[in-house]
């Protein structure tokens, strides 16, 4: 029988995924670092793994000018996403200097400039970005309260032209499609930026605003099994297991921090359901996407492969989301 309880599988993704830190770093591997150290923070029973966590991330420390290589820095960057809560839990200052040292590398946009992008965020208005780059900026936020990561991801987020009228995001500008992870790499990146920004920010209100309307247009997509497909809007693609498992975790994050109404709570826990029961014992995932860049063609996103079994992305993100309802029942 499948165990469809947030704690219990968390425990069991905790125990299998979150266990090494190759370099480059790779923000899955980093996910789920991140959500074993939030599972302890909520669950007596989940032993502390600070200190095992520091032995994983030692090697990046010590030569932290081998962190990245040159191919997409963003999906490294965001591989730091542990830093902050790391130091939160050890009181090692160092993981956080880190981390503010890799939201250093952001550039602010030219000013007056007709675009809204700087190196290192990809002009082509990826929506692994939106993620990627809020999941370091808010963080480094946080740590040093220098304004200028928040005017970079909320330019970033504002600025994008690729929203389309339905709500929904194309993977890119090069890429006019509605990946399913594209759109939830979207929903999450708000959710992030949004729980770092301050309650009076002006451009919250805009933020929300864009964020609602995509989160509406995904609820009107969500399949009976309360799972989101390849590709958003083709019913004939298959149920993938990341989507599910971020727009979840975007969802329950706005219950939980109260941007979004109740109403919202059966579309998050027909989520959990849907993402749940397509996790194994051993911790292997059903239908997760294999990584992908931006495609020109339709086609391409409907015939991309799927894994069966254990998978960093499908069983970090699901950690994070299982983590996320569990907050959410236990009202903290």
């Amino acid at each position: 029988m499948t165990v469809t309880d947030p704690i219990e599988t968390a425990r069991l993704l905790a125990s299998i995924y979150g266990q090494r830190l190759e370099r480059p770093i790779f923000y899955p591997q980093a996910v789920a670092l991140s959500g074993r150290l939030r599972l302890a923070g909520l669950d007596r029973e989940t032993p502390d793994p600070s200190a095992e966590i520091q032995r994983i991330v030692e090697p990046m420390i010590r030569e932290p000018a081998k962190l990245v290589d040159t191919e997409y820095v963003t999906a490294q960057y965001g591989g730091l996403c542990w830093a902050d809560e790391l130091s939160d839990a050890t009181g090692d200052l160092r993981y956080a200097q880190l981390l503010v040292r890799v939201a250093d590398e952001f550039a602010l946009p030219v000013r007056d400039s007709q675009d809204w992008v700087a190196a290192p965020l990809d002009p082509d208005a990826r929506v692994e970005d939106f993620f990627l780059a809020g999941m370091v900026l808010g963080r480094a936020y946080r740590i040093a309260r220098e304004p200028r990561y928040l005017d970079i991801i909320t330019g970033l987020l504002i600025g994008a032209d690729t929203q389309q009228p339905d709500g929904l995001w194309w993977h890119a500008r090069s890429a006019p499609h509605y990946w399913g992870r594209g759109n939830a790499f979207a929903a999450l990146g708000f959710a992030e930026t949004l729980s770092y920004l301050p309650e009076t920010d002006a451009r919250r209100e805009k933020l929300l605003e864009r964020h609602l309307a995509h989160l509406q247009g995904l609820r009107a997509h969500q399949d009976a099994s309360g799972m989101w497909r390849q590709v958003i809007d083709h019913p004939e693609s298959y149920l993938e297991h990341t989507a599910t498992s971020m727009i979840g975790c975007a969802i329950t994050r706005g219950l939980r921090r109260g941007w979004l109404e109740d109403e919202w709570l059966a579309v998050a826990e027909s989520a959990w359901r849907g993402a749940a029961e397509r996790i194994g014992p051993a911790g292997q995932l059903e239908h997760t996407c294999v990584g992908t860049g931006p495609y020109p063609d339709l086609q391409s996103y409907l015939e991309r492969p799927y894994e069966d079994g254990l998978d960093d992305r499908g069983g970090a993100m699901a950690l994070w989301f299982a983590v996320e309802l569990a907050r959410l029942r236990a009202g903290v």
